[in-house]
C-alpha cells in the first residue's frame, strides 16, 4: 500500500507528559515518506513541562526522526504553535532551511485551499478565560490516568481498548455541543480567509467531513486516538490510525497495510 505522500500532519502529541506516545510517533514517520510535514499545535506540552512533566529520551528521539527526514529525504516541515507549546509565540516567525515555524498557514494543493491552525485561537475558553483552561487540562489528565488503569484491567481480561475520555466527551451534553460549535466556527473562519477547507487539531477527534460547502479534516492525537492526516499526490486525503497498521506485514522496503478512508465516506472511528 502507499507510503509516500505529498503531506503528512499530526498534532497534539504532547511531548513531555506521561500520555504522549512518542516511540509510536517515531515508529510511524519511519514508515513513510512525505515532501511536507506539518506539526499542527500541541507537539511540546510546556504547561505539563512547568507542573508535572519530564523530557525524556524518547521525546528527543521524534525531533531526531524529523531532522532525519528533513536531511534525508527533504521534507519540508512546519510547525504551528498551538495553545500548550505558546511559547513558541516568542520565535514566531522562524525559517531554518525547510523548517518553518509559525502561528498558522495557508496550505495550496491541486487548486484548493486549507486553512490549516491548530484550533485553540477560536476557543473561547483557551483564549479568554486561560485559568479555566488550566483546570480543564488538569481534568483531562486525570482521565488520562484513569483511562490507563481502566485498560489495564481490560487487557488482562483480553478486552480490546476502550478510550474513557472519549466516552465521556460523548455522553456530556455540553462537550458534544462545544465540538459541534468548534467545528462551524472554524469552517467559518476558513470562509473568511476564502479557503475550500480548514484543517486542525486541539480537541483530539480524528474525523474528516464536509460541514456547509466547507472541508473540516481534523489530525486528531498522539494520547489517545493515534491518528494522523495524510494527502496523496493526486489530493485525496486520509485519516490513518496507528493502532491499524500491521507493522508485522512490514517488509524491507516499508510497505504498510493501512485502511484508507475516502473522503465521501469517511466517518469518525470513536
Amino acid at each position: 500500500m502507499e507510503t509516500d505522500f505529498k503531506t503528512i500532519i499530526l498534532s497534539d502529541i504532547h511531548l513531555g507528559t506521561k500520555g504522549s506516545k512518542a516511540k509510536e510517533v517515531v515508529r510511524f514517520l519511519k514508515q513513510y515518506k512525505c515532501e511536507n510535514l506539518i506539526l499542527n499545535g500541541d507537539i511540546i506540552d510546556g504547561w505539563q513541562l512547568k507542573k508535572s512533566g519530564s523530557w525524556k529520551r524518547k521525546h528527543t528521539r521524534v525531533f531526531n526522526r524529523i531532522l532525519k527526514m528533513i536531511d534525508g529525504n527533504s521534507t519540508k516541515v512546519f510547525y504551528l504553535r498551538g495553545n500548550h507549546d505558546d511559547f513558541l509565540d516568542q520565535i514566531l516567525p522562524l525559517e531554518i532551511g525547510r523548517l518553518s515555524i509559525l502561528k498558522d498557514m495557508v496550505y495550496e494543493s491541486h487548486g484548493r485551499r486549507y486553512f490549516i491552525t491548530h484550533g485553540d485561537v477560536f476557543d473561547n475558553i483557551t483564549t479568554n478565560l486561560r485559568w479555566i483552561a488550566y483546570l480543564g487540562d488538569i481534568g483531562y489528565t486525570f482521565l488520562l490516568w484513569l483511562n490507563t488503569q481502566v485498560n489495564l484491567y481490560r487487557r488482562k481480561k483480553g478486552l480490546p481498548y476502550f478510550s474513557l475520555s472519549q466516552y465521556v466527551k460523548s455522553k456530556v451534553k455540553s462537550a458534544v455541543t462545544y465540538i459541534d460549535d468548534f467545528e462551524k466556527e472554524l469552517c467559518k473562519i476558513a470562509k473568511s480567509k476564502n479557503c475550500d477547507g480548514i484543517i486542525c487539531g486541539h480537541i483530539h477527534k480524528a474525523e474528516i467531513r464536509r460541514i456547509e460547502g466547507i472541508d473540516y479534516y481534523n489530525s486528531g492525537d498522539w494520547v489517545e486516538t493515534l491518528s494522523a492526516l495524510a494527502e496523496d499526490h493526486e489530493g485525496n486525503w486520509q485519516l490513518i490510525y496507528y493502532n491499524e497498521l500491521d507493522f508485522s506485514q512490514i517488509d524491507k522496503n516499508k510497505v504498510v497495510k493501512i485502511k484508507e478512508i475516502p473522503i465521501n465516506q469517511a466517518k469518525n472511528y470513536y
